[in-house]
Formats: structure tokens, sequence, C-alpha cells
């Protein structure tokens, strides 16, 4: 995770310049750059002016995004995920992202270079930057955006078990959306004349989505990489589901590193239907191994003693 970007210890201190003074001039300046934002935006950008506390930098970046957003897409952002996409999910498109980038350098006094801006995709991707850029600290690496053909190139696992049917990933996390056709092999017996997607399964695409950024998103060490044939589920903690989900129902699944040293991972994922809180997983961890080490393994886990077993196997746990 050497890519990663940590801000949880410092997200409540100031930023690396000195605040400047706020006039009157300065406060009249903001108001009005803001009117056709919410207050509370402008008391976010205010206080930011006064102190320099980098923690108002999410209500402010949100608020001017709403402030673009046409107002039968801002229901998205009462409680924004940070992996709502710019352009799907919000509808902003090329030029009203410059709008964006203009309102924003207006209000924390910075410059953005529009060759920063390219690899922007996600409500989460700005407000990472913009911290970032405000801190003085190197920008993250973008995101990689994966179609279900990527995904099975680069998995272990394999359709008809694969949950995954487009993905993105980046150094801090992973989010991937499938689509419950109906058609799948389970759904015939769970339950009769009344399909719904086991929990198994949901939790089972969280591990999936896992395997997918030990794969793709940086989290080897220099010089090493995560072999596929290595990855294996050991255990899951704090597991609700939220509510039932079936036929027709896309789930927005994400997942975060909790904890990453070989040979475990720890995540902590969610699910989401729309708006509504599907499933969450406080904890789910996967064994993993180097491609120079495969050599010398003589034997895969196995299901006993308490022993790791393959992701796919959870689903008969």
């Amino acid at each position: 995770m050497a890519q990663a970007v940590d801000t949880s210890s410092k997200a409540s201190k100031p930023f690396a310049g000195s605040p400047k003074p706020c006039t009157p001039e300065d406060d009249a300046y903001l108001r009005e750059a803001l009117k056709r934002c919410s207050a509370s935006t402008y008391e976010a950008a205010g206080q930011f002016r006064k102190t320099g506390n980098t923690e108002h930098l999410p209500a402010i970046v949100l608020g001017i995004i709403e402030r673009y957003v046409e107002p039968d897409l801002r229901a998205k952002l009462k409680d924004p995920d940070d992996d709502l996409r710019l352009i799907e999910d919000l509808g902003i498109d090329s030029l009203t992202m410059m709008e964006i980038v203009i309102l924003v350098e207006d209000v924390l006094q910075m410059s953005i270079n529009n060759e920063e801006l390219r690899h922007l995709r996600t409500l989460g991707d700005v407000k990472q930057f913009i911290e970032c850029k405000v801190r003085g600290l190197p920008l993250p690496q973008p995101t990689k955006f994966l179609p279900i053909e990527q995904i099975a190139s680069i998995m272990p696992i394999q359709p008809p078990f694969l949950f995954l049917n487009e993905a993105s990933v980046s150094s801090q996390g992973a989010s991937a959306k499938y689509k419950i056709s109906g058609q799948e092999f389970f759904l015939q017996g769970h339950f009769k004349d009344n399909p719904v997607l086991p929990a198994s399964i949901m939790l089972e695409a969280l591990g999936q989505l896992g395997v997918l950024f030990l794969l793709e998103g940086g989290a080897g060490e220099p010089g090493k990489v995560v072999n596929p044939q290595t990855i294996f589920f050991t255990s899951c903690e704090g597991v609700r589901c939220h509510r039932m989900c079936r036929p027709g129902d896309v789930l927005s699944l994400s997942i975060k590193p909790k904890r990453l040293k070989a040979p475990l991972a720890t995540f902590e994922g969610a699910i989401r239907v729309g708006q509504d809180k599907a499933a969450i997983a406080e904890e789910i961890t996967l064994t993993f191994g180097y491609a120079e080490e495969v050599a010398v393994e003589q034997e895969k886990p196995t299901a006993t003693n308490g022993e790791s077993t393959p992701l796919a196997a959870v689903v008969n746990g």
C-alpha cells in the first residue's frame, strides 16, 4: 500500500500553507461565488479560509458539485457514496467539470492543471485529489476501470461463479457492480417461486472484489506480484444483511483494505442497491502469496482444522 495516501491522522490539521486573513471583501466575494450553493457549503468554505482545517474540504467539494448536478440527480448526494461516478451517475460532462474546477480554484485559492483531471472518475477521486492538492501530498494513482472481459481475464474465479460485471480499482480500495439477472443457477432453489439472492453470495461477491484488489490494486510489496492461485478465503466478521436482493437489482459493492501484510489481507465491505444498504461486512480476511513463493509451496491450504478454504467455499459454509 505504498501508493495509498493516509489522510486519517492529518485530516483535522491545517494544510502546509498558512491560511490567509479573511477580510470583509474576501467574505463578500466568497458569499457571491457560492450563492447558488447550500449555506453549509459557504460556512465550510469560510471556516477553511480562516483556519486551513482540511476536515472542511469534503463539505466544500460536495456542495460545489451539488450546485452543478441536475435537480433530479441531487438526491444521490444526500447520502453521498464515494463510488458515485461523475459522468454515469451524476451526469457531469467535461464542460461542467471545468466549471466545477474553476469554482473550486476560486474558493480554495489554488490552481489545478487540466491534465490532472483526466483520471478523476468518481466522487471519491475528486475529494481525495483536492485534499492531496491542498495539503501538498503526492497525487494518488489513477483509478483503474475494468469491464467484465478484463475482470474475467484477471480473476481465478470464472463465470458462472463470477459476480462482478464491472469494477474500478485504486490504491485506496475497489468498487464494482453486479446485476442479478434472474438466470443464476442457485436461484432455482433459493427459494421456490421466490428467487432471493443468498446472503452467502453477497459475501462471496465482496470477497471476489477483495481478490481483484489484491491482483490489480498495487497491494504487493515492491518487486513482487500476487499470484492469483494463492488467494484463499480465511474468515469474516461482523456480517449483517439489511434487505433482500432480487432479480433486476443492481448491487453496488465496495471494499477498503484495513490491514495488508502478507500473507493476510483484511477488508471492510459494503453492498448497496440504489440508496438502500443491503449488506455490510466489518472484516473479510483473505490469505495470499507472491508469485516467487509458489514454487516452494507443496500443498494448498485445506478446509480442515480451521485452515484456510478457497474463497468460493464460503457459499457452502
